[in-house]
């Protein structure tokens, strides 16, 4: 799986104008389920980011996770985040999981994040989503599980 990390003040999700989900300081979490992950690997992604270490602590250094703070997650579907642009100017997507196994996988993600205590929302898989955010620091991370 594949995921974009960013430590934010807010960030909401909105459908057709209606706002889907939205968190406060926290995270505003890209993720996208890749040919070959499971739910092992779903789960495995939502520890280590719900452990990170990206949030200041008294002495100002990124020593703190989401866990440490309370903040809450706002769970977006991604699959863009699969690209390939190694050919031409148009990306191919055909790394991104199939629609099934991705939206499962995108589920188990979040409720892998609500065990761990995070407040979760998400956005609707597979729909034209609006995402809005005020990215904090900035920080963002890409995360690789095949990494």
């Amino acid at each position: 799986m594949r995921a974009l990390v960013q430590r934010v003040r807010e960030a909401a999700v909105r459908v057709e104008g209606d706002v889907v989900g939205q968190c406060g300081a926290g995270l505003m979490i890209l993720v996208c389920a890749m040919p070959g992950d499971d739910g092992a690997v779903a789960e495995a992604l939502a520890a280590k980011i719900a452990k990170l270490r990206i949030f200041t602590d008294e002495a100002g250094k990124m020593n703190r996770s989401l866990l440490d703070t309370g903040g809450g997650a706002l769970v977006v579907s991604q699959f863009t985040l699969a690209a390939d642009t190694s050919r031409g100017n148009r990306p191919g997507y055909s790394r991104a999981a199939p629609p099934d196994l991705a939206r499962a996988l995108y589920e188990r993600f979040a409720d892998a994040m609500r065990g761990f205590g995070v407040a979760t929302e998400t956005g609707v898989f597979g729909a034209d989503m609006q995402v809005s955010l005020v990215n904090d620091g900035p920080v963002t991370i890409w995360i690789d599980t095949e990494d």
